[in-house]
């Protein structure tokens, strides 16, 4: 079966995943995690992409993130896969891939679904029954958007923003939308959206997104649950 064409849309959010070769870890030691985020940081600033959240696990990765032109966010994991994957094999002495061939991503509409989309990404520590609360997970973006906490790889979505008028305003407002979570819908259409490259959005939504491709985007599938993520 031919594999489906990825499209991206300047300016529209991405909710990306990409995991370890045949599900092999990518991430050793603390200094690798930094280490991704370094180039995480450096390469999104080279290829114009807004990135606004993540979550490093022990072998696959989350990132939400707004690309400035049509092949940012491609060149964005060309980038970390040619310089994260030379540190790996140079400091661990090691030959081959690292990652899967090919990552998921979706088209995420943000007024509907950018906030669900964030706490999907910084709950799955939580969700992999790691830790107890996202705050307890060092390597996510939740101590950055809930916390304060500085970080120089994010930049925050306009709609994370729109959450209060002050800092302090909208780390609480954020903090205030994990004591529901993300409800069971929500997380099946993200993951529905992820398996499928299908846009995360209502119909109206889609249309728009094939409106500006030019061509059929395809529908998330009704049949057998997507895996989880």
């Amino acid at each position: 079966m031919p594999r489906k064409p990825r499209f991206f849309v300047p300016g529209m959010p991405v909710h990306a995943v990409q995991r370890g070769h045949d599900r092999g870890a990518v991430f050793f030691d603390d200094h690798d995690y930094l280490e991704y985020l370094r180039c995480l940081r450096e390469v999104a600033q080279e290829v114009g992409c807004a990135v606004h959240a993540y979550a490093l696990m022990t072998n696959h990765v989350h990132l939400l993130l707004t690309p400035e032109r049509v092949d940012s966010a491609g060149k964005l994991f060309q980038g970390i896969g040619r310089v994260y994957v030379r540190y790996i094999n140079t400091t661990y002495g090691r030959r081959g891939s690292l990652w899967e061939g090919r990552y998921k991503s979706h088209l995420v509409d943000s007024q509907r679904y950018l906030l669900a989309c964030m706490r999907y990404i910084e709950m799955n520590p939580v969700r992999a029954g790691m830790v107890a609360s996202p705050a307890d997970y060092r390597w996510t973006s939740y101590a950055a958007n809930a916390l304060g906490v500085d970080n120089a790889v994010l930049t925050p979505h306009e709609e994370y923003a729109a959450l209060g008028g002050t800092a302090d305003d909208r780390q609480a407002a954020y903090r205030q939308l994990f004591e529901h979570g993300v409800d069971r819908d929500e997380r099946s259409a993200v993951r529905a959206a992820l398996q499928t490259g299908t846009p995360l959005g209502n119909d109206r939504f889609k249309a728009q997104v094939e409106a500006m491709v030019g061509r059929k985007v395809g529908f998330a599938s009704r049949g057998r649950p997507a895996a989880r993520q």
